[in-house]
């Protein structure tokens, strides 16, 4: 979660993140609850070039404090070892490239990797509770993204659904 009175400073995001937040019209809590967000270059193409026409495009298009970066860093390990796509592997090297103090991913391969590196991470279901958690979004709203989620194509398992409303339940 966030430092006490400021907001993180770095955080490095992966393509679904950025898929989930559009498709709920909640992308812009990136940048409250952000100072500085990177995603790869990858990441981008996946979104905006592959994407194209879909939740993410427009918004990753339009925002000018989205910093858009290829890591320099190269893994010694081939990324289809792991099981990893190029752009949860770009996601993690540039992370540690630039000292992120989060890494934003869903899936939970990367997100095992590269909780075993060292990083801090959130996925979308996290951020939509820090939001609520932080005033930028109301109870109801945070319910109503999940009941999108739950209709949209992005993939949340019922565990995780049934653990967001818990969380929820717990903050007055």
């Amino acid at each position: 979660m966030a430092r006490a009175n400021s907001k993180i400073v770095k955080v490095v995001v992966n393509s679904t993140p950025i898929i989930t937040l559009a498709t709920v019209g909640y992308f812009s809590l990136l940048n409250h609850l952000f100072d500085e967000i990177f995603i790869p270059t990858s990441v981008y193409e996946e979104v905006v070039v592959k994407g194209r026409n879909r939740p993410g495009m427009s918004e990753v298009m339009a925002s000018t404090w989205i910093n858009i970066q290829s890591p320099t860093l190269q893994s010694p390990i081939p990324v289809q070892l792991f099981g990893l796509d190029p752009g949860e592997q770009d996601v993690i090297l540039l992370g540690q490239e630039i000292g992120a103090d989060w890494l934003l991913i869903d899936e939970k391969l990367a997100r095992r990797v590269a909780d075993a590196m060292g990083f801090q991470i959130k996925g979308s279901l996290g951020l939509l509770l820090i939001g609520y958690r932080t005033g930028l979004l109301s109870k109801l709203e945070a319910l109503e993204a999940l009941r999108l989620l739950d209709s949209s194509s992005v993939r949340l398992s019922r565990k995780l659904l049934r653990w967001f409303e818990s969380e929820l339940s717990k903050t007055n």
